[in-house]
């Protein structure tokens, strides 16, 4: 069965654009691989996070911060598609040193 992403963020923020953004992101990396990604404004200010299934992957206040997408997309790959190689965004990050 295929994965659903869900991207909780801060309208009062104006995040909607960043997590549209990365949607798409995943949308076109992943394909074949979700089956969707929901954009759900959340009513607590400052939150952001993205759950695949209900399980947190990332929270923006625990990160400290917005991570690069190549961070995210490896997040994403290692739960939706393992194994598969993200060509360029496969890179090492300051986070898995």
């Amino acid at each position: 069965m295929k994965p659903t992403i869900t991207i909780e963020y801060c309208p009062r923020c104006h995040w909607l654009l960043r997590a549209a953004y990365m949607a798409q992101e995943f949308l076109t990396t992943f394909e074949n691989d979700l089956k969707a990604v929901t954009l759900q404004p959340s009513q607590v200010n400052g939150e952001f996070h993205i759950t695949i299934e209900g399980k947190k992957i990332f929270d923006r206040k625990e990160y400290g911060g917005f991570p690069e997408i190549k961070e995210l997309k490896q997040l994403v790959r290692d739960i939706a598609a393992p194994g598969r190689n993200l060509g360029h965004s496969d890179t090492r990050t300051h986070h898995s040193e």
